[in-house]
């Protein structure tokens, strides 16, 4: 070999810059120079050349990428990760989420005062009190985003009814709590949309004695099932993660819940506590600074 033939190549040099024999090179070298030595032949059929190089070269996985192989016109596409946002058209089972207690607080007329035939309650910002009281719950800003999908075909369930609710900073509920029976914040029923999807704008709730913090909901056929207070399809609860609540808790207002989270864990908790949550707890993202949005998936 002369001067001229010998490589520069960096990736086929070795440590004391002599060149690597070719026959020692590694696969990726061979499958580059096959690709150039017969591309006119197209022996690689619908196979896409990037995605095979990728999945020869160290450290990459062959899932990882989608691509496309425009000379063979053929496309791979990696399978999609399940998650709260998945396509209305997404198919196949997935576990139901558990029944739970509505708790003593619910306010739809099952233990007591009945929130939903109120004018006003079909809402997708829940801060505030609404009717006589125009009192905003403060607290660091939470979305909450619950997607509802037929738990038998994966498909999203468009025009359910869902009514949410959560206790304030202090662990108060409105319509009950005292100092707050007055008060009708932290509620609020909307429809699923064309993904099976509701998102409700509220603070973060606070984590009283006993409990592990947490938000309630109701699943209905429709809105005007919801508000007349017909069948419940699922009541549960969403289970916020243990990060989450400990930067929250941090901040002013929240002191109380130090403490209290401090003295359960959602292994203990009574309504979490058989399985941990598994299917129950919020995938989180945002920060104290910007606020937070809590997005679960649940199966019905």
């Amino acid at each position: 070999m002369t001067d001229r033939d010998r490589t520069t190549d960096p990736r086929w040099l070795d440590a004391d810059g002599n060149e690597i024999d070719e026959d020692h090179r590694g696969l990726v070298y061979d499958i580059r120079t096959l690709v150039d030595r017969r591309r006119a032949l197209g022996i690689f059929g619908g196979i896409g050349l990037t995605s095979l190089l990728a999945a020869c070269a160290g450290g990459s996985s062959p899932t990882a990428t989608a691509t496309t192989d425009a000379s063979a016109g053929a496309s791979a596409t990696a399978t999609p990760t399940p998650s709260s946002s998945a396509a209305a058209g997404a198919t196949g089972p997935l576990d139901e989420v558990p029944d739970e207690t509505g708790g003593p607080y619910p306010g739809d007329g099952s233990n007591g005062v009945n929130v939903l035939d109120d004018s006003g309650i079909v809402r997708r910002d829940i801060r505030s009190s609404f009717g006589s009281s125009t009192t905003v719950a403060e607290g660091v800003p939470l979305e909450i985003a619950l997607t509802v999908r037929d738990a038998a075909t994966g498909s999203a369930l468009v025009g359910a009814g869902v009514y949410l609710w959560h206790c304030d900073r202090g662990g108060s509920y409105s319509l009950y709590s005292p100092g707050v029976e007055n008060e009708n914040y932290l509620r609020g029923v909307q429809a699923t949309d064309e993904t099976g999807t509701v998102r409700f704008t509220s603070i973060y709730p606070a984590c009283y004695s006993g409990r592990w913090p947490h938000i309630h909901f109701e699943v209905y056929a429709d809105v005007d099932n919801a508000v007349a207070s017909g069948p419940i399809v699922k009541t549960s609860q969403i289970a916020l993660p243990e990060e989450a609540n400990a930067l929250v808790y941090a901040t002013s207002g929240y002191e109380q819940s130090v403490r209290n989270l401090a003295q359960t864990s959602l292994s203990r908790d009574m309504v979490f506590g058989d399985d941990g949550g598994i299917h129950q707890i919020a995938s989180m993202s945002g920060s104290v600074a910007n606020g937070y949005t809590a997005a679960l998936t649940i199966g019905v």
